[in-house]
């Protein structure tokens, strides 16, 4: 089948460890039910495992991919929850033994993707597969960022920082954000980014700049580059909600402010299978649809890695099959 996988792994030129051709399709477990790929949407966790981040190279060969909306045999279009872990807990992102689709099992930029039936979710109706692919990595992670893990519903008249506009966490934060009733302010660091923050409903910040008024939750996808800026922009009692470090791991943290102020710095990782429900209704009843950068065919998935990589792309890049 035709597939998107790392051969190898390469620290120095992660590209050159990609391979996009025929593979031979992996044998389905006991229980599991094999999908086929109507559309995938690529993330940062891809570059990261051709560069051997989570993926050794004994592992390899590793079809690449987390997010996938397809067709089941029995014909039903469903979303694939991409997060292998122990189902009898109530939160599947706290099982240390927990894993995402390409890191132990093959992932989902192939034809076919294999998965446990209850990791299989009816698609949304009335959306776009490329659409509904958007949703289990990216939005499934802004989802818990803002609501579990923030408690953004918790407070009226609330503001959120959305950090690092662009990316898909980021994008996804401010039109979710925005839907659930929250003044939005998003931090980019080109005017462009600014622009295209502001036609989302945010109100454009130069990276590191002053804000109106201090924010209830920060979104962070960034890490180090922008802690103290996250951090001062809190009011009292404020969260900052880290879920990625694209800038950097190792942060330098001023504690004052965060005890003064009774600040949470709090950590976040994708979301359970009943956020992604939760998810897929709001987004049902509120009319909100996710942004989408770029659509490429499955054959042409080193592109859609490639427009990723650039950073320069402002939603997702979705592939299709």
């Amino acid at each position: 089948m035709l597939a998107a996988y790392a051969r190898n792994v390469n620290p120095e030129d992660p590209f050159d460890a990609l391979s996009v051709g025929e593979i031979e399709p992996p044998a389905v477990p006991e229980d599991w039910t094999r999908v086929r790929l109507t559309a995938a949407s690529v993330n940062h966790h891809d570059l990261w495992s051709l560069a051997g981040v989570g993926l050794r190279a004994e592992q390899t060969p590793m079809i690449l991919g987390t997010d996938a909306v397809g067709r089941t045999e029995d014909g039903d279009e469903v979303v694939v929850y991409p997060v292998i872990a122990d189902p009898s807990l109530d939160d599947e992102t706290l099982d240390p033994k927990r894993t995402l689709l390409s890191e132990l099992h093959p992932g989902t930029l192939a034809e076919y993707v294999s998965v446990p039936a209850r990791n299989l979710v009816p698609a949304p109706k009335g959306w776009t597969a490329a659409e509904a692919a958007c949703l289990p990595t990216a939005y499934l992670t802004a989802w818990r960022m803002l609501t579990s893990r923030g408690r953004l519903g918790a407070a009226k008249d609330s503001a959120v920082l959305v950090q690092g506009v662009g990316g898909g966490v980021a994008t996804a934060a401010i039109v979710l954000a925005k839907a659930l009733g929250a003044r939005v302010y998003a931090t980019g660091r080109t005017p462009e980014r600014r622009e295209k923050a502001a036609a989302l409903g945010a109100v454009p910040v130069e990276a590191g700049g002053r804000l109106p008024e201090r924010v209830d939750v920060v979104v962070d996808s960034v890490g180090a580059p922008v802690m103290a800026h996250s951090i001062k922009s809190l009011k009292p009692g404020g969260r900052l909600v880290n879920c990625g470090v694209t800038g950097g791991p190792v942060a330098e943290v001023d504690l004052r402010h965060v005890f003064f102020k009774q600040l949470e710095i709090v950590g976040s990782t994708m979301g359970t299978l009943a956020e992604l429900r939760e998810l897929i209704l709001f987004c049902a009843e509120s009319g909100l649809r996710p942004l989408i950068d770029s659509t490429h065919a499955l054959a042409d998935a080193e592109q859609a890695l490639r427009r990723l990589a650039s950073g320069d792309a402002f939603g997702k890049v979705v592939v299709t099959a």
